[in-house]
């Protein structure tokens, strides 16, 4: 399976990636998805805080009358 791998890689990255060791690729592959991941669930945490807010501090009069059916 490897060595499937390994011939579609163009020479230069294959001979990189077996002589450097893969586990740089890996690591760093695997911090940017760790970042991506908490910046995504930073935006949707203060989305639901800014929600929650808005709810508690809406006057009661400028609320519309929704009617589920």
């Amino acid at each position: 399976m490897i060595q499937f791998f390994n011939s579609l890689a163009c020479s230069t990255c294959r001979v990189s990636m077996v002589e450097g060791g893969g586990d740089a690729a890996g690591y760093s592959i695997f911090a940017l998805l760790v970042v991506i991941l908490a910046v995504l669930g930073g935006v949707g945490f203060f989305m639901l805080r800014i929600a929650r807010r808005e709810n508690e501090n809406l006057d009661p009069e400028l609320r519309d009358d929704f009617v589920h059916q």
